[in-house]
């Protein structure tokens, strides 16, 4: 069982996570166990965090390879990192509206959303510090993420919305918590469907074999493995030849989640490099196809995964407010080839 709870001293310390191993719980080497369940934590992370005394078992300083037991105690102190230097730059933003209190953009795909270690420059957010200036800390207090409420992947294009300000942010965080706003999104995807609509119901998790990617894990009879729970609806608004244009509607909001629900039931986002959705899917085609595939994933270039509806009440007027955003030009290009 794991218990995360906020704290206020020391100073730098952000947050402590408890976990409780359950009984039976097979021997397993702690800098691999921290790294399999703490969510953004690498095996590198926890073999610093252990080295570093901020990781105890049983109220005791242990190595690395402390061997986790059914029954033990870990305690593990997250401390707060110095914020990135958000730099402004007068990047182009497709502003959808805007008031006081917040802004929907229509995001391009290969924009990330906030700067990260690899991405610190080029952003949303530095986008966002220029036409606006100081915004709002995200709900999770991240210094590095101001205004953002939710994300869109970097190759994932459509819409969002960022708060300016307080208590904007705090309120409309919590209709996404709740899974209360309307996320209406687009993909071209492998393969046909055999039914019109249907629900992947499947929870979701970060993969222990690749910790910058997500996968469908089950929970095992210690619960060791279980994922967060996820639930995507898909609807088949056009059939082709080896691919399928659909439309799909989020009822929770994992990371990645779209792409690994797909991608778990074997039909991948098309262009999709990390989820099985470029290359994998050639040698099921025939020379013909091959062919055929090639030019549409050259024209694609990215994973075909638009957002293309956005629906949430104003955090401060109650307003109900419904943004749509039109394809953008490569995902309307290929689905033009594919009605060809």
């Amino acid at each position: 069982m794991q218990n995360d709870k906020n704290i206020d001293a020391p100073e730098k310390v952000l947050r402590e996570v408890e976990i409780l191993i359950p009984s039976g719980k097979a021997p397993e080497r702690l800098d691999v166990f921290l790294a399999r369940q703490v969510a953004d934590m690498t095996r590198s992370q926890a073999e610093s965090a252990i080295k570093s005394c901020n990781v105890t078992v049983n109220g005791r300083q242990v190595k690395p390879a402390h061997k986790v037991r059914g029954g033990e105690t870990i305690r593990l102190t997250f401390l707060a990192q110095p914020p990135l230097e958000l730099t402004p730059e007068p990047i182009p933003l497709k502003v959808v509206y805007e008031d006081e209190w917040l802004v929907v953009i229509d995001k391009p795909a290969g924009m990330v959303v906030h700067p990260a270690k690899g991405n610190r420059t080029g952003t949303l957010v530095n986008a966002l510090l220029a036409h606006y200036g100081l915004l709002t800390p995200a709900a999770d207090n991240d210094p590095d993420r101001p205004g953002v409420v939710h994300r869109l992947d970097k190759a994932t294009s459509g819409l969002l919305v960022v708060c300016k300000r307080e208590p904007a942010m705090s309120r409309l965080s919590e209709q996404f918590r709740e899974h209360s706003v309307e996320r209406e999104y687009q993909a071209l995807v492998w393969w046909q469907f055999p039914a019109k609509r249907g629900l992947i119901d499947a929870p979701i998790g970060r993969d222990p074999r690749d910790r910058q990617k997500y996968t469908v894990r089950r929970p095992l009879a210690d619960g060791a493995e279980s994922g967060k729970p996820a639930r995507t609806h898909w609807t088949q608004l056009e059939k082709f030849d080896f691919l399928a244009h659909l439309a799909l509607k989020l009822e929770t909001g994992r990371t990645h989640q779209i792409r690994v629900h797909l991608s778990h039931i074997g039909h991948p986002v098309f262009g999709d490099p990390d989820y099985a959705g470029r290359n994998r899917q050639m040698g099921k085609l025939s020379s013909a196809q091959r062919i055929q595939a090639a030019r549409y994933l050259e024209a694609a270039q990215r994973q075909m995964l638009h957002a293309v509806i956005l629906g949430f009440i104003h955090p401060i007027t109650r307003q109900q407010l419904h943004f749509e955003s039109d394809l953008p030009e490569d995902f309307a290009n290929v689905l033009e080839m594919l009605r060809r």
